[in-house]
């Protein structure tokens, strides 16, 4: 379940046929210098409120010698600064390497076997909802199984997508948001067609490790 279309359309290239939905849901979004725990918070709303495996993902833009910035934040730098100006911070940069990053949460109300992905398992609002004592172990936990159960943390399963390249003058007409500055090898992604840019974007490669993995599921 996603809450973008076009996502959607991504993900059903790499999933089976009537495996994905889109799901009706804007969740709060944390802030964090990294994408994963966006991710992990935004997939448990997402699971409490729909009661079945939900796939969130929050992505962003990293360029290095700006410290990764705007990274988790680039929607809201691309709202209010433009793509145009952040070509312009980075103009002075020798080299002005960036990189897409996606990180994929997945949940299901389920624990999840140890693999190379990682596994977020701090769930914040379990432990505020359940108190001290209630989430680490102690024995004054409550014997109601239907509490326990609603206060257990939800792990969560995280798979990343990583594209490396270059922030240059806008180029390409296709695409959206920082496609225009964002060259890789050779190409802006404004410039490649969409079955380029799909085999080769952060999304895409998070979702082939997500998809690998979930078939064993």
């Amino acid at each position: 379940m996603t809450t973008n279309p076009g996502k959607v359309r991504e993900a059903e290239e790499y999933l089976p046929d009537g495996s994905v939905e889109r799901l009706d849901f804007d969740y709060a979004e944390i802030q964090s210098p990294e994408l994963g725990p966006i991710a992990a918070r935004g997939a448990r709303e997402a699971y409490r409120e729909a009661g079945e495996p939900v796939l969130v993902d929050d992505a962003g833009l990293f360029i290095e010698e700006l410290d990764g910035f705007p990274g988790p934040y680039s929607s809201y730098v691309e709202e209010t600064l433009g793509i145009e100006r952040v070509r312009e911070v980075a103009r002075p940069l020798a080299d002005a390497r960036a990189a897409f990053r996606c990180t994929l949460a997945y949940c299901d109300g389920e624990g999840f076997a140890a693999s190379p992905d990682p596994v977020d398992r701090t769930d914040r609002e379990a432990a505020a909802a359940a108190g001290p004592g209630e989430s680490d172990g102690d024995s004054s936990r409550t014997t109601d199984d239907e509490t326990a159960d609603r206060f257990d943390p939800l792990p969560v399963k995280l798979f990343e997508g990583y594209v490396p390249g270059r922030i240059v003058d806008p180029r390409g007409d296709g695409g959206f948001g920082y496609d225009p500055i964002f060259e890789h090898d050779g190409e802006t992604f404004a410039e490649m067609d969409t079955e380029r840019k799909n085999a080769v974007s952060h999304r895409g490669r998070a979702l082939a490790k997500f998809a690998e993995w979930y078939a064993d599921r």
